[in-house]
Parts: structure tokens; sequence; C-alpha cells
């Protein structure tokens, strides 16, 4: 199941981040892919709003975790400079897809092992010369397959083929 999107602005990586958080359950992880400055932060700005986070979302690049508190935990991870799945269970990977918490994981292909049966995959690619973004969404899995009409409805504003 893949959604082609376009986002025209920043604001727009936010809303699509939002429309995705309606969707989501605790328990659930999103691997977040594209090149540096892609966005993907910005979209988990947006996703961690919807799910009641108050407090500003910060890339979690330098620090590899970051923890929020909203109606369910959020939990925002950097995987980039880690080499072996093993580092990534090191930080606490797995107690945080047990604890019933939301996971966003940048670079998230790089640890397609570690990923739940059912989550999303979602790559992030920019316009150099603007702040448009085209985003490619993936809901692998049967927890998803029952909520994938829901998804692209939420996602429809956005719908466009990517060039």
């Amino acid at each position: 199941m893949r959604v082609e999107l376009r986002a025209p602005t920043a604001d727009d990586t936010r809303a699509i981040g939002r429309a995705l958080a309606t969707l989501l359950r605790p328990g659930d992880v999103v691997a977040l892919g594209g090149e540096l400055g892609a966005g993907k932060t910005i979209l988990v700005q947006g996703a961690a709003a919807e799910l009641g986070v108050s407090t500003r979302v910060l890339s979690p690049t330098f620090t590899l975790v970051r923890e929020y508190r909203g109606s369910v935990p959020v939990y925002h991870l950097d995987v980039y400079r880690l080499h072996r799945l093993q580092d990534v269970l090191d930080l606490g990977f797995q107690e945080m897809t047990d604890a019933g918490a939301v996971v966003f994981v940048e670079w998230g292909d790089s640890i397609e092992a570690l990923l739940t049966e059912s989550h999303v995959e979602i790559t992030l690619r920019s316009d150099e010369a603007t702040e448009e973004r085209w985003i490619s969404v993936v809901a692998e899995g049967p927890a998803w397959a029952e909520r994938w009409e829901r998804l692209e409805s939420a996602l429809e504003p956005w719908t466009e083929a990517i060039p």
C-alpha cells in the first residue's frame, strides 16, 4: 500500500504529519528516510503535535533519542550514526516499541530487520531551490491494511504523482 504526496511548504509537511498521526496507535513504528534536510523532523513535529506533545520537537541527530509526553509516549530516534543493529537495540528500541509508544525512526530504512511487522515507511525528497517536498508513504502489515483507506483519505489533500 503506497501513496505519493506533494508538500509545497514546510507547513504542508507538518500537516501531513498531523494527518498521519490521527491514525497512529500505541506501538506503531514510523520509519523515515530521505536525504539530510528533506523534512523528516518537520513531519515528526506535526505528528507529535497531533499526539498531544506540547513541547518543541527537535532533531535527535546529536542525542540519538528524544522522548516526548503526549496522549501517548512519543520516541524520536536518529540511527544515522549507528552502524550495527545491536547499537539500536542498546538504545532500548525493543522496549520503546513494547511500551505502548509511537516511535519515529529517522534513517529507519537502515534498521528494517528490527521494524515491527506492521509499520509505516515514509521517504521524503526535497527540491533544493524551494521548500517543496515529495513524500512517499508505504504501509506494511495487517494493522495498516485495516487503516489504509482512512489513511489515504486523510492524506488526500496532498496526493500527487511524484515527478
